[in-house]
């Protein structure tokens, strides 16, 4: 056929005229794509030619076709719905715009006629193309269409195949691994979990369902019920994905497992419960990737960040980390660790689990079965030379007792605590059997840290909080003191965030430093209270003050922020 070759001529010329490739690199390009059968500007964008972005601009502009932007765009879903999910994700095209009889089509390649074609004949209308990047337009095909198709695909295979047997969920050496039904549910499962941003997917056993839930952005809500008669098979193809025991289902079980989702390495640990309708799992997801952010990435004010800064560049002391499960204390803890990762320094971690390889930095994995805990791993890990030590826990006695003595020896030791905020870590520390002296002489800052959802840049619009609310939170001395004006705003629910507002989370941090006169308060065991109190008169700002000054920025809302952190009396 004369077109595909028709087309590269086309595309190389025009890439050459902009002077975004040389001729050594079309010809290279254009020789991979014939062996490959890539098509060429995706070939381009692999061989690190040419970004997506300069590509589809100059494609756009060469051809007279218009380049969105999709993650700026407010797309109808009922527009976007105009053609089955399967087509949209086949040509890797979505509507964006419907008048009168045409309809507007981004496309990542627009020059595909046959995609052309067949939305026209779907249609019935005449069809406008328009070019995007690859990366947003499967984002906006996740986003609208949710993987319902697929998914309500594999709950129909998987119930027709209710009664087989387990071996039939341990694919066979000749078999392709997704070819049983049960197995295709669990990965489009999952793949539709990864796709929408979730940490967490929760499969509840009820008498005559099952209810699957995600948490998103902190927040679980219903996705789909599956039919009762699934129960056994997924329970079971999960449990052997996790390397569990499929006949117990009397006792807990924990276990983890690896899957590759689209260009994402997915880190998936696996914990089962026994309830009176069978067992419920819940399958936590780690997206490796996401955790090694810088800390402005995270949160961070440049003065927060600053002042933190000072203490984890020091080559001794305990500092720790501290908050609920799920406040990302352990991203924050590897963003220092990649801050401070430098080839003079030798720096070990033990973990449980280790969530992200870093490289240059020897990570030790907790494994209780072969008495790898975390105060024997501690103790391993100082006979190693090291310069810095990360923990992943302080959990018990043994551990704090372990921990302060590496930094009393000239260590920099970082880990976390399960606390509510930063004074209260102290108090935790002499629970555990920690010597008060001993924690004044090596703990030199703590930080306490939670999450808040972000307002969707999509739909974020001006708003102005009830005068009540303004005064009894105190919000005109603090902007008065932090010497900045507000600027409210709030999310009014878009296809983006899927009508919540909300999009993406982002960190509130409360930071303490151990100064003089918190250590004297230490040694006299003084309550969580007095330590705030004394941290209140240097400029200590409590996790809420945070949250308010992120609010009066319009990065989140007032409401989230009363909704995550608690009311703390200010002091005398």
């Amino acid at each position: 056929m004369p077109l595909p070759q028709q087309k590269k001529k086309r595309l190389g010329q025009m890439l050459l005229a902009e002077g975004l490739v040389t001729e050594l690199q079309l010809e290279r390009a254009l020789r991979v794509q014939k062996e490959s059968g890539v098509r060429l500007g995706k070939v381009l964008r692999n061989l690190g030619y040419v970004d997506e972005e300069s590509f589809i601009t100059v494609l756009g502009k060469q051809m007279g076709i218009s380049h969105v932007t999709l993650s700026r765009m407010g797309i109808d879903p009922k527009i976007a719905r105009l053609i089955p999910e399967l087509t949209a994700r086949r040509h890797q095209v979505l509507p964006i715009f419907k008048k009168e009889n045409t309809l507007t089509l981004a496309m990542v390649d627009p020059l595909n006629v046959f995609a052309i074609d067949d939305i026209h004949k779907i249609t019935g209308l005449e069809i406008i193309p328009a070019v995007g990047t690859e990366r947003e337009i499967l984002k906006a095909i996740e986003r609208y269409y949710s993987g319902s198709e697929a998914m309500q695909e594999a709950i129909r295979d998987a119930d027709k195949n209710a009664t087989m047997e387990i071996e039939d969920f341990i694919p066979q050496e000749e078999e392709e691994e997704d070819d049983s039904p049960a197995i295709k549910f669990v990965n489009t499962l999952i793949a539709q979990a990864v796709n929408e941003g979730s940490s967490d997917v929760h499969l509840e056993p009820d008498h005559d369902i099952i209810q699957i839930r995600y948490r998103v952005d902190g927040l679980l809500h219903d996705v789909m019920t599956a039919p009762k008669s699934l129960q056994a098979g997924v329970i079971s193809r999960i449990k052997i994905m996790g390397n569990l025991d499929i006949a117990e289902k009397r006792v807990p079980q924990d276990g983890r497992f690896e899957m590759k989702v689209g260009d994402k390495d997915i880190d998936i640990r696996v914990s089962s419960l026994p309830t009176v309708f069978g067992e419920k799992i819940v399958l936590r997801l780690l997206d490796k990737g996401s955790v090694l952010i810088g800390l402005e990435q995270l949160g961070f004010k440049n003065k927060t960040m600053e002042d933190f800064g000072r203490y984890f560049r020091r080559p001794y002391g305990l500092i720790l980390v501290t908050g609920a499960t799920g406040s990302g204390k352990t991203t924050t803890l590897y963003s220092v660790l990649q801050t401070i990762n430098t080839p003079e320094k030798n720096i070990v971690t033990i973990e449980d689990p280790v969530e992200y390889q870093l490289k240059r930095i020897t990570q030790v994995q907790v494994n209780p079965k072969v008495g790898v805990t975390f105060a024997t791993g501690l103790r391993s890990i100082l006979r190693q030379d090291p310069d810095v030590v990360m923990v992943g826990e302080i959990r018990d006695r043994e551990t704090v007792t372990l921990a302060i003595q590496a930094a009393l020896t000239g260590h920099l030791v970082l880990s976390t605590l399960h606390t509510n905020d930063a004074p209260g870590a102290i108090a935790r520390l002499i629970d555990m059997g920690a010597e008060p002296f001993l924690i004044a002489s090596s703990l030199t800052a703590v930080v306490a840290q939670k999450l808040v959802r972000k307002l969707c840049k999509g739909c974020a619009v001006p708003d102005t909080p009830p005068e009540d609310l303004i005064t009894r939170l105190g919000i005109n001395e603090l902007l008065k003191k932090q010497e900045k004006s507000a600027c409210f705003s709030k999310g009014t629910g878009c296809a983006e965030c899927r009508g919540t507002g909300y999009s993406g989370r982002i960190g509130l941090f409360e930071f303490l430093p151990v100064n003089d006169s918190i250590r004297e308060l230490i040694v006299k065991r003084a309550s969580s209270a007095e330590i705030r109190k004394n941290a209140h008169h240097n400029s200590y700002q409590t996790l809420r003050s945070e949250g308010i000054l992120k609010a009066v920025q319009g990065l989140t809302t007032l409401e989230e922020i009363l909704r995550v952190t608690q009311e703390i009396e200010a002091p005398n």
